[in-house]
Parts: structure tokens; C-alpha cells; sequence
């Protein structure tokens, strides 16, 4: 057995530590990582001090394991997406409450309308001295500072046309032939 001597293999021998202590410093770096990315992936997720404390001890002691068991346990999302999902919902109610609606129908009016195109309610009236849409519970026109105690049309004198024109009159029948287009209906 020329091919085993006893240079060869004490080569061998430091080869195989060497090849030994590459593998255990790598496992070791590794766990060491594994706890540090668990640490600061908690502290993404949350604020509580006793969470990030039992998660990186569950990556310590169990390893990869403890990385899995983690990964089940951890909260879905960070503070930030929490952060942004928050301003995301501020801002979608926001946009509701300032879009108008008309109190008698509901339907989305416009800031200018003056009467809901839908059901003919009086949303806002005009400023007699500056024609802007004022709101009906203004007491004073915001724009030019002309009180707004009663319509334009009442302090100018003017009739004041209603929003929908009913009339007094009674309703006359129409004979069901004459509706239809009989020759003698004119």
C-alpha cells in the first residue's frame, strides 16, 4: 500500500478539516442570517418589542424550522403597506364626502348646479350681486359679501319663477279616438 502514505494522508486529513470548517462556518453564517433577516422582517411588521424578542429566539433555537414557523406566524403585512393602505382609504372617503349629492334623490350633483337635474330640487340659488352659486344655508355670499337672507329675485323685486310649474288648471279628458288620430280630432 505505496498509494497511503503517511504524507498523503495527513494531506488528506487537512483537507477534510479544512472541507469541515468551510461547512460549519457557512451553516453557522447562514443561521446567523437567517435570524438577522427574521429580526428585521419582524420589525417591519410590528412595533411590539416582546414579538421581534420571541421571533428571532424561534429562528435561533429551531433553525430553519423556526425560519418556516415564522414565515406561518409573521403578520401578512408591514406597517408600511398598513401606513399606505390607511392613506389610501383616507383619501377614497375623502373623495366621497366631498363629491355632492342631492338631499331629495341621492343622485351626484356638481358644485355649480343650481337644481338636481334629476328630480328638479333646489341645490343652491344665485347671489344677485355676483352670480355666483351660493349654498342655501349661506347667510352671506362668501365672494363679494352681499347677505343672502332671501333669494336675489325677492330683493331686486323680481318674480321669482318656481323650480316646477304646476298647473291649477283641471285636466280635460281626451276621448280615447281623438288621442289615437281619428279624422275628425284636429
Amino acid at each position: 500500500m505505496d498509494f497511503l502514505s503517511p504524507e498523503l494522508l495527513n494531506q488528506l486529513g487537512v483537507a477534510l478539516e479544512l472541507i469541515v470548517a468551510l461547512v460549519v462556518g457557512l451553516t453557522v453564517a447562514f443561521w446567523i442570517a437567517m435570524v438577522v433577516w427574521v429580526f428585521r422582517d419582524i420589525r417591519l411588521r410590528t412595533r411590539d418589542f416582546f414579538a421581534w424578542i420571541l421571533a428571532a429566539l424561534l429562528a435561533l433555537a429551531l433553525g430553519p424550522i423556526g425560519v418556516i414557523l415564522y414565515l406561518f406566524l409573521r403578520p401578512k403585512e408591514t406597517l408600511a403597506e398598513v401606513y399606505d393602505r390607511q392613506l389610501e382609504e383616507e383619501a377614497l372617503l375623502r373623495d366621497i364626502s366631498a363629491r355632492r349629492a342631492c338631499p331629495q334623490c341621492q343622485a351626484v350633483t356638481e358644485a355649480d348646479w343650481l337644481v338636481c337635474p334629476h328630480c328638479r330640487t333646489e341645490l343652491r340659488r344665485v347671489c344677485g350681486s355676483c352670480d355666483k352659486p351660493l349654498d342655501l344655508n349661506w347667510v352671506i355670499c362668501p365672494y363679494c359679501a352681499t347677505p343672502t337672507g332671501q333669494p336675489a329675485a325677492l330683493r331686486d323685486n323680481r318674480p321669482v319663477a318656481p323650480l316646477t310649474q304646476v298647473s291649477s288648471a283641471p285636466v280635460q279628458s281626451v276621448p280615447a279616438e281623438a288621442a289615437i288620430g281619428s279624422p275628425d280630432a284636429s
